[in-house]
C-alpha cells in the first residue's frame, strides 16, 4: 500500500530552495509554496483565508500565490494533486472485477441482492469498514467501529426498500483481546438497534501471525426483506425527478486510504485540532457512519420515492447513476448542501481535485433519493420537521453527473 509521494518532496525542495517561503502553522492559512488555481467551484477551491468566511453566493474565486526564487516557478516544483490510486485503491480496478463477476453470476451489480421468496424479497448485503480500522487502531477509539460495520451493510440493503432482519458479524484477530473485541461488539450491537434488526450471531476467529499485534479485521453481513410490490428498483425514474440528499456524519467507512495518506503529508497528526474547529482530525474522521434505515423506511411509506443510493466508494460520480435506467443523468446542484469541514481540509492538504473528490468521498450526503416531483416538497417539509435534508438535484438526459 506504500508508494512514494513526490507531494512531500517537491513542497520540502521548495521551502528549502526560498528563503522567503514558509507555511503557517494552520492548513487554513497555507501563505506560499502553492500551485496556481483557478475555476473551482466556490466550496471546493483552497482558499489562503478562514473557508467558514466564504459567501454561499460566490461561484468562484481566482486564487495564486508565488514564491521568490526561481525554482518555486517551475512546474517540477509544484506539490502534485493526491488521488485515490495514488493511495494505493484503484476504483476503475473495481469496477472491471465487478463486471467480470458479472459473467459468472449475472444479476448482480445493484447495492444489495435480492432472492425472491413467495410474494417477497430477501435483500442481502455484506461490506467491512475499510482502513478506518487504522483510525481505531490509532486512536484507540474501537466502540463505534461496529456502528460504521452495520451502517455498510443496512445501508445498501435499504436502497432496495428491504427492511433489515438479521445482522453476522465476523471479527478476526492474531490474539484475541477480550477487553477490546467487547467494545467492537457493543458498536454492533449499537448499530443494529439503530437499524432495528436482530444481531443473529458471528464469527471470532484468532489467527495467530496473519495479523500485527492489537489489530484486527471485521466483516458484516445483513439479510432484510421487502414485497415484491414494494421493492426499489430505479425502473420508473424519469426526466424531471427530483434528488433529494440525506447529510452524512463525515467521511463514512470509505475513502480512508486517501484520507490517511493526506493526513501523512500534511504533517498533522489524529491529535490535532481539525482546522477552524473545535474538534481534532482523529474525532472527526472516527465519527461512526450515519445509519439511514428508519429515516429512509419513513420516507418511503409516503409515497413517490423511485429509486435510492448510497454514497459509498465512488462518491457521487459512481453511485448515483447506478439506479438510473440508461439514458439518464444527475444534474447536481453546486452549493445546495453544506460541507462538512473535513473534507474541505482534506481537499487543501492533498490538493486534491474537484473531480476525485467527488469520486472518493460522499462530500456531507450519505444518501441520495430520487423522488417524484410531486412528492418532492412534501417529503422534503416532513423530514425537515426533525432533521436535515437537501434538493440537490434533478434528473437529466444524457449520462453520469454533471455539476451546475
Amino acid at each position: 500500500m506504500n508508494t512514494s509521494c513526490g507531494a512531500n518532496l517537491e513542497l520540502s525542495r521548495c521551502i528549502a530552495a526560498s528563503p522567503v517561503c514558509h507555511l503557517k502553522s494552520s492548513i487554513f492559512e497555507l501563505r506560499s509554496c502553492i500551485p496556481k488555481l483557478q475555476g473551482l467551484s466556490k466550496k471546493l477551491l483552497p482558499l489562503c483565508k478562514d473557508i467558514n468566511a466564504r459567501s454561499n453566493k460566490e461561484r468562484s474565486i481566482p486564487f495564486s500565490v508565488t514564491c521568490s526564487g526561481s525554482q518555486v516557478d517551475t512546474a517540477a516544483d509544484e506539490p502534485s494533486s493526491l488521488t485515490y490510486k495514488d493511495a494505493g485503491v484503484d476504483i476503475d480496478a473495481g469496477s472491471e472485477l465487478v463486471k467480470r463477476i458479472a459473467k459468472m453470476a449475472p444479476g448482480i451489480g445493484g447495492f444489495g441482492g435480492l432472492f425472491p421468496l413467495g410474494d417477497s424479497y430477501l435483500v442481502a448485503g455484506t461490506d467491512g469498514v475499510g482502513t478506518k480500522l487504522k483510525l481505531a487502531f490509532e486512536t484507540g477509539i474501537h466502540d463505534t467501529i461496529g456502528i460504521d460495520l452495520v451502517a455498510m451493510s443496512v445501508n445498501d440493503i435499504v436502497t432496495s426498500g428491504a427492511k433489515p432482519l438479521f445482522f453476522l458479524d465476523y471479527f478476526a484477530t492474531s490474539r484475541l483481546d477480550v477487553d477490546l473485541a467487547e467494545k467492537v461488539i457493543k458498536g454492533i450491537v449499537d448499530g443494529c438497534q439503530q437499524s432495528d434488526c436482530a444481531l443473529l450471531g458471528g464469527e471470532t476467529a484468532e489467527m495467530p501471525d496473519f495479523y500485527a499485534e492489537g489489530e484486527y479485521d471485521l466483516s458484516g453481513f445483513a439479510v432484510g426483506i421487502v414485497k415484491k410490490d414494494s421493492v426499489i428498483d430505479g425502473k420508473n425514474i424519469k426526466v424531471g425527478d427530483v434528488l433529494i440528499g440525506l447529510p452524512s456524519s463525515g467521511v463514512h467507512s470509505n475513502g480512508f486510504s486517501l484520507v490517511r495518506r493526506v493526513l501523512k503529508q500534511s504533517g498533522l497528526s489524529l491529535k490535532d485540532q481539525l482546522p477552524g474547529e473545535s474538534i481534532t482530525l482523529g474525532e472527526a474522521l472516527i465519527a461512526p457512519t450515519v445509519i439511514y434505515v428508519k429515516q429512509v423506511l419513513d420516507i418511503i411509506s409516503k409515497g413517490g420515492v423511485k429509486g435510492i443510493a448510497h454514497i459509498t466508494g465512488g462518491g457521487f460520480t459512481d453511485n448515483i447513476p447506478r439506479v438510473f435506467p440508461k439514458g439518464l443523468g444527475a444534474l447536481i446542484y453546486e452549493g445546495s448542501w453544506t460541507i462538512p469541514p473535513v473534507f474541505k481540509w482534506i481537499q487543501e492538504a492533498g490538493r486534491i481535485e474537484d473531480a476525485e473528490m467527488m469520486r472518493t468521498f460522499n462530500m456531507g450526503v450519505g444518501m441520495v433519493l430520487v423522488v417524484s416531483p410531486e412528492a418532492a416538497d412534501g417529503i422534503l417539509m416532513e423530514v425537515q420537521k426533525t432533521s436535515i435534508a437537501y434538493r440537490i438535484g434533478e434528473v437529466v438526459k444524457g449520462d453520469g453527473v454533471s455539476y451546475s
